[in-house]
């Protein structure tokens, strides 16, 4: 049989019932059954070629005591050892497919929350707690792939217990009987124990659950808190929620403790009743020696089977509870309006037009948002990326005419890329972090790092391209983040790009040289840039003014600066030019040991902007 296995992350995770546990951990099973019917088939011959090793070794023993060292003899350690190598052989591959149930499975289920969070947006944050989330890949997902790596061995236990149970029963009625009915009773009273432990695993998991929730809040308005004082507050918050995991987690721990006793305790006592009874078989000549050495085998080989059945019990608990925590993720309605579009796909070069504000992308053109609120020109650079489809239900934009509303989002992300003013970073090495589309070569990486003006990255980080920069790096100053993420943004080469503030965190030198290579590069292709420095507006092809959400006028930097008060729309000239001096007025919010922008920076990079400002001031 030809199982053909894909790569992971899957193009097409699928779509899973969401109707209870056992719904989804069965689509599971089905979405991989070629990789999981060769493990089990693997597992099976495992366990069979250990459940019928104490017979050939019986056998053997029982042909050498009567015939003494020769060819039967042979023969039968030459069986026991083609049995070995079998098995040995089958639990080394059989392994390698046991970790790849259990790795796709759980990194399926960890792609389908991906998938949910994604889609859902700010939905999500609404109906769940942020630890719900993190838990379901962090914890849910990798016990839900326990259940199909431990498969293999509880089928392969299945079928040893019934091969041996034949053998016993037709050697010794009543020791074959013990055997086949002492098991179960071991197995039932060990059952008892699984009950209490799935609740208090379930608890441990609420609490566990909560425990992340109040860290990812507590970390995210960690700034607040210390100004208002109440870090303290949350503090002693989260170390009583942590005391409360510890003390679920003793509970689980404290249970799992006697299920691990009796397991060890149970089956050590069943192999002394067996070997008990088999030794006074033995000595009333019902038994032979070799068949005696056969019974404390198969008792002593049956306790694996037991503690496998007893493991895959636990395991099947735990993927139940996670089940059903990642039912209540996967479950999450996305947001009203993020279904998927059904208008037909505008052609390339179609205008991107923000109807609430008159923002008009005209194609191949450079074109700069200037506002009074730089929130505002923020909120509409945001809207023609169709970021929330519920705040933005009564502002349409239209690309080519087509609402963007009713475009497929995945058409919308192709062709329009956003990047937001406070960059966000991923874990990785950073040459794949770039290029999130993939496809790009290593030449392509270091042009978009040359446009963004972020060599200094490549040498803070050990390896370069290839090295793996802390967590959201952490190590990068904020300008250094911020320009890693503008090479990321211009390394997916979209038909239109958005950046809202791409040069905010950088000094005047650095900002110059990135304003110029960035409208060099974008020359010709729909770009829409954010900001007021003079050092950016001086190099894009159109700039709109907006006051109270509307474009009140446009034209190039120095035609704006230019336009004298009594001019048509020279009132909104002089505004526009109160706006930008005031921008390099005040002090650049850089990270220390970054330069901020600074009054010089506006003489320098236009003598005729100072004069215009003192007009206006």
């Amino acid at each position: 049989m030809l199982v053909t296995v894909r790569p992971l992350p899957l193009p097409d995770p699928g779509t899973p019932p969401l109707t209870g546990p056992g719904a989804l951990l069965w689509w599971l099973a089905r979405r991989q059954w070629g990789i999981l019917t060769i493990a089990v088939l693997l597992g099976m011959v495992t366990f069979g070629c250990q459940a019928v090793m104490p017979y050939v070794l019986g056998r053997a023993l029982d042909e050498g005591l009567s015939e003494g060292f020769g060819a039967v003899l042979l023969g039968w350690a030459a069986v026991m050892l083609g049995i070995g190598v079998v098995q040995v052989a089958a639990a080394a591959v059989g392994h390698r497919f046991d970790i790849e149930n259990w790795l796709r499975s759980a990194f399926t289920t960890s792609q389908l929350v991906g998938d949910t969070v994604a889609r859902s947006g700010h939905t999500i944050t609404d109906e769940l707690p942020t630890g719900e989330v993190v838990s379901a890949v962090a914890s849910d997902a990798l016990r839900v792939g326990e259940v199909y790596a431990i498969a293999a061995r509880f089928a392969g236990s299945l079928m040893a217990y019934a091969v041996v149970a034949g053998i016993m029963l037709s050697t010794s009625f009543q020791l074959g009987l013990v055997v086949v009915l002492g098991l179960p009773v071991v197995a039932g009273i060990l059952a008892f124990l699984v009950k209490p432990l799935q609740q208090r695993q379930a608890a441990q998991r609420e609490a566990s659950g909560r425990l992340t929730t109040l860290g990812a809040d507590t970390v995210s308005g960690l700034r607040i808190l210390r100004g208002i004082g109440g870090e303290k507050v949350f503090t002693d918050r989260y170390r009583t929620q942590s005391q409360d995991v510890r003390r679920t987690g003793v509970r689980v721990a404290t249970t799992q403790s006697y299920l691990d006793a009796l397991q060890v305790l149970l089956p050590g006592l069943f192999v002394a009743l067996v070997l008990y009874l088999g030794a006074h078989a033995a000595v009333r000549g019902e038994i032979s020696p070799g068949q005696l050495v056969a019974f404390y085998g198969y008792a002593a080989f049956l306790s694996w089977p037991l503690q496998i059945a007893t493991q895959t019990l636990q395991a099947t608990t735990r993927a139940h509870v996670a089940a059903k925590k990642l039912i209540k993720v996967l479950s999450v309605v996305p947001a009203t309006g993020a279904t998927p579009g059904t208008a037909a796909t505008p052609p390339v070069g179609s205008v991107l037009v923000d109807d609430a504000s008159g923002v008009e992308l005209a194609p191949g053109r450079v074109v700069a948002l200037v506002s009074v609120d730089p929130d505002e020109s923020a909120r509409i650079a945001t809207r023609m990326g169709r970021f929330d489809d519920v705040a933005e239900a009564g502002t349409p934009v239209h690309l080519g005419g087509v609402r963007l509303a009713d475009l497929d989002k995945d058409v919308v992300r192709e062709r329009i890329v956003v990047a937001e003013a406070t960059p966000h970073l991923f874990s990785g090495v950073l040459g794949e972090e770039l290029d999130v589309r993939g496809g790009n070569l290593e030449a392509e990486l270091m042009r978009a790092i040359m446009i963004a003006d972020a060599h200094d990255v490549l040498d803070s980080v050990p390896d370069g391209l290839a090295g793996d920069p802390p967590e959201k790096g952490r190590s990068l100053s904020g300008g250094q983040r911020q320009r890693v993420a503008l090479a990321r943004a211009i390394l997916t080469d979209p038909e239109i790009l958005i950046l809202i503030e791409p040069t905010s965190a950088v000094d005047a030198h650095t900002e110059a040289r990135i304003a110029e290579r960035l409208a060099e590069v974008r020359r010709g292709r729909t770009t829409l840039v954010v900001t007021a420095s003079p050092l950016v507006l001086d190099h894009v092809d159109d700039v709109l003014f907006v006051e109270d959400g509307r474009v009140v006028t446009h034209g190039t930097h120095r035609e704006l600066l230019h336009r004298p008060r009594g001019a048509h729309q020279g009132e909104q000239a002089a505004r526009y030019r109160a706006v930008v001096g005031r921008s390099m007025d005040e002090p650049a919010a850089t990270p220390p040991g970054e330069d901020a922008h600074g009054t010089d920076h506006l003489t320098s990079s236009s003598p005729e902007l100072s004069d215009a400002s003192k007009g206006v001031s």
